[in-house]
C-alpha cells in the first residue's frame, strides 16, 4: 500500500469526523502543535534509561494526545462524534497527581530555571512550550464543554514539573539569579518567570 494518496496536494486533508479542511485552517494548526508536542515527549522518553518509570509515563502522555487529536479533528455535532473518545476529567485527575509527585521530588523551584542542565529536562523543557502553543491556538477554537485546552494547560505543568525533577541536580542558573538579584537591588529593570511563561499557570 503507497502512502501517499495525492489528495492533499489541493492543500486540504481530511478530518477524523470526514470532511475536508484547509491545511492552513485553525484546527489543523491545533493538531499540527499537538502533534509536534507527542513527538517532543517522545524525545524525552528516548533519553529515559529502560527501568526509567518515566518513560512509562511519557509514553501514556503521548497516547493521551492521541485521544485528545481524535477529539479536536472531530467536528461537534457530526456523526462521527457522537461516542467517540473525549479527553475527560479522569485524564486531567491524573495529571494533576502526576504534577504533585514531581513538585515533591525536585521541591519549590524559585526564580528562573534556564533550561540545559541535561538532555532529557532539556527535552522536556521544549515539550514544554510546544504544549503552550497548542494551548493558546486551542484556546481559540472554543470548543464548548470540551477539556482539551484544560488539559493542555496541565500538560505544560507537568512537562515543567518533570524537567525540573529529572536534573542531576537542582541548580537555577546560578549567574542569571545573581544578575536578576543585581538588578532589583539597583532598582534596574527586571523580568519575572510568570512574565516569560516559564513557570506554571
Amino acid at each position: 500500500m503507497k502512502i501517499y494518496t495525492r489528495r492533499g496536494d489541493g492543500g486540504t486533508t481530511s478530518m477524523y469526523s470526514g470532511e475536508r479542511v484547509s491545511k492552513s485552517s485553525e484546527v489543523m494548526a491545533v493538531l499540527g502543535a499537538v502533534d509536534e508536542a507527542q513527538a517532543f515527549l517522545g524525545v524525552a522518553r528516548a533519553e529515559c534509561a529502560p527501568e526509567d518509570a518515566l518513560g512509562d509515563l511519557l509514553v501514556g502522555l503521548e497516547r493521551d494526545l492521541w485521544i485528545l487529536m481524535a477529539e479536536i479533528a472531530t467536528t461537534p455535532g457530526s456523526a462521527r462524534a457522537a461516542g467517540s473518545a473525549t479527553v475527560d476529567a479522569a485524564m486531567i485527575v491524573r495529571l494533576e497527581r502526576e504534577i504533585d509527585r514531581a513538585t515533591e521530588r525536585s521541591g519549590e523551584v524559585a526564580g528562573f530555571a534556564v533550561p540545559g542542565e541535561a538532555r532529557l529536562p532539556a527535552a522536556l523543557d521544549v515539550a514544554r512550550t510546544v504544549v503552550r502553543r497548542a494551548e493558546r491556538l486551542a484556546v481559540g477554537l472554543d470548543r464548548t464543554d470540551s477539556l482539551v485546552v484544560t488539559y493542555l494547560n496541565r500538560l505544560s505543568d507537568l512537562c515543567w514539573a518533570l524537567a525540573r525533577a529529572s536534573e542531576e541536580s537542582i541548580r537555577i542558573n546560578e549567574g542569571a539569579r545573581a544578575t536578576i538579584g543585581r538588578a532589583r537591588a539597583s532598582g534596574g529593570p527586571t523580568v519575572t518567570a510568570d512574565e516569560t511563561g516559564e513557570t506554571p499557570s
